[in-house]
């Protein structure tokens, strides 16, 4: 792989699908539909699948792509591939509360090595470089320079006062239960995969994910939280969370900063 153009191509990307995404979020009708599983998908996830999905395709020919939106990408077995989750938060779009992203990540032998989460109506972009660090980039966005950056990194957590972030949409009982298991100073709500984001640039501690999600929804905001130094683990095991399974299904999971005393619950 190319990790320059990469970089450059994933930015780009997601800068030109944010714009497509935020004509619609402009508009009074979003198309909206029920999918087979009834999540809600909108006219903005299908204008930013296609075309992510052709920029992809012309840049990375060989590359096998995964894309929310298509569904026949999701029965190969694949361990390195592109993949891609064009508008994630469809719900937090529809009910027009910002927290809505634009995610490609690249899979190599199973991990997301490289991504990039684009929040076009929070004004945030958050990317890994070619040599798989973490970065943020300050608006107003251009998609062909590059404007002002800087690193970013996880925090030195504090067990003692934890800073934790869950699920705005799908937050349970079952989270509340886990996160009393910890002493914590403050605890937010955020969309879509912005709650990767938060621990990366250290405005968070802790992320756990009690419920259903899908690896598009995830690849791009672990490649951002490890190029930060931050890990993301089976809630269970807490060996590593891997891609490439079978149905790109996630189990449960936590996001963190090392150094966070993880509660064990076997």
């Amino acid at each position: 792989m190319d990790f320059q153009k990469l970089e450059i191509e994933m930015r780009r990307l997601a800068l030109e699908a944010g714009a497509l995404i935020m004509e619609v979020y402009g508009q009074d009708d979003f198309g909206i539909e029920a999918k087979s599983d009834e999540s809600p998908v909108t006219v903005a996830d299908k204008l930013a699948d296609a075309h992510i999905s052709k920029g992809l395709r012309t840049s990375f020919p060989d590359v096998a792509l995964v894309t929310e939106e298509q569904s026949d990408t999701h029965e190969a077995a694949v361990s390195t591939f592109l993949i891609v989750d064009p508008l994630d938060g469809t719900k937090e779009f529809i009910k027009r509360r910002g927290d809505f992203t634009v995610n490609i990540a690249y899979v190599e032998n199973g991990i997301p090595i490289r991504g990039v989460v684009y929040a076009p109506a929070r004004g945030r972009l958050f990317l890994t470089d070619h040599t798989g660090k973490s970065y943020e980039e300050s608006g107003p966005f251009d998609t062909e320079n590059v404007g002002k950056v800087r690193p970013i990194s996880v925090s030195k957590p504090n067990n003692s006062a934890l800073r934790i972030v869950a699920s705005k949409s799908h937050r349970d009982e079952a989270t509340d239960d886990y996160l009393e298991m910890y002493s914590y100073s403050d605890t937010k709500s955020a969309g879509s995969s912005l709650k990767f984001c938060l621990v990366a640039t250290g405005e968070a501690d802790l992320y756990p994910r009690l419920g259903r999600t899908m690896e598009w929804d995830t690849a791009a905001g672990q490649a951002v939280l490890l190029g930060a130094g931050g890990e993301v683990v089976h809630f269970d095991t807490h060996e590593r969370l891997s891609y490439g399974k079978p149905g790109f299904e996630n189990p449960f999971f936590i996001a963190f900063a090392p150094g966070v005393e993880l509660v064990s619950t076997s």
